[in-house]
């Protein structure tokens, strides 16, 4: 069995029906994210439905049309990765993803995708790559998008689901629009600068049952990181210590709920070991019990260390806060 790592903690490996116990079990996590999305998550509902389910996976890797692998993120099965349909006659495949709460905001699904695409295009000369989604799953499209995919139509009415007709986006990219070597050393680069933009954004989320841990904080930056906010008449410079206690209680005592953050847009510069990242975001939640609304832009420096890439500076401006109830 090969292991391929994902970044820190997590590995992408082959899922088989001997699995289909803990397969079954991420499903079950999954299920209200999921189920809408990914036709099989509705028919693994016991061992033997999820152990049918990777059995048919199992069954198109023999016949080399399909394949199914897993996502682990500290050793749980948090996802994973798709070849939904692949005919290497034709030289088109199609790959599809889906992932638990738990792993989001890591960048996870996107290199896994990569992984897959690449060798669909070097190693076995695939011509197109689809992608293929439910019409308002916007985390499906925004994945497709990140991975450099074309937005080819909507096929309207397409499938039924829960006695909805629902339409499909398909999404493609061509062999000859793939990066090149060169070209995917920095893909990989600007993926891995997503992903520690995604754990720390990530790390204050306390919606549903998502507990914020902002240590995590500590992890994606430099020991001697600076986080500043310039939202007043002069900037408040924080060290990591002074920067996460309070925010840990504040979203852990009750006075911030629901809180989630997230990017809007980006623009990212690599230049050797050096990045810098400048962003819009939004966010929401309850404070004090009262809903508000806000976004602001963010600018964040990226070092490359010997443990690898790290934030070493992140500075941000808020917009007038909206309260809405």
């Amino acid at each position: 069995m090969f292991i391929l790592p994902l970044g820190a903690h997590a590995q992408l490996r082959p899922l088989e029906p001997w699995q289909a116990q803990e397969f079954l079990a991420h499903v079950d996590r999954a299920r209200v994210t999921v189920d809408p999305w990914i036709p099989w998550a509705t028919f693994s509902t016991d061992l033997e439905s999820a152990t049918a389910t990777l059995q048919r996976y199992a069954d198109r890797l023999a016949t080399d049309t399909g394949r199914i692998y897993g996502i682990w993120l500290d050793g749980d099965l948090v996802g994973g990765v798709m070849f939904t349909r692949f005919d290497s006659a034709a030289g088109v495949c199609e790959i599809g993803c889906w992932l638990e709460q738990a792993g989001e905001g890591r960048g996870l699904v996107t290199r896994a995708c990569r992984i897959l695409i690449d060798w669909a295009f070097r190693e076995r000369g695939m011509s197109r790559v689809e992608w293929w989604a439910a019409a308002g799953n916007t985390r499906s499209t925004d994945v497709a998008r990140r991975l450099g995919m074309t937005r080819d139509g909507v096929l309207r009415r397409r499938y039924p689901h829960q006695g909805v007709r629902q339409d499909s986006e398909v999404w493609s990219v061509l062999s000859d629009e793939w990066p090149s070597v060169e070209e995917e050393s920095r893909s990989a680069v600007l993926a891995e600068l997503d992903r520690l933009m995604g754990v720390f954004i990530g790390a204050f989320t306390n919606t549903g049952d998502r507990h914020p841990d902002l240590d995590v904080i500590r992890v994606v930056f430099i020991p001697q990181g600076r986080i500043i906010a310039n939202v007043g008449d002069e900037p408040v410079i924080y060290d990591l210590d002074a920067f996460i206690e309070p925010r840990q209680k504040m979203l852990t005592d009750g006075t911030l709920t629901e809180f989630s953050e997230w990017e809007t847009s980006e623009r990212t510069e690599i230049f050797g070991s050096i990045a810098h990242r400048f962003s819009e975001y939004r966010k929401s939640g309850y404070r004090h019990g009262k809903r508000f609304e806000g976004g602001g832009c963010k600018t964040t420096q990226f070092l490359r260390t010997p443990s690898g890439w790290k934030i070493s500076s992140l500075a941000w401006d808020d917009e007038p806060t909206t309260i809405t109830e």
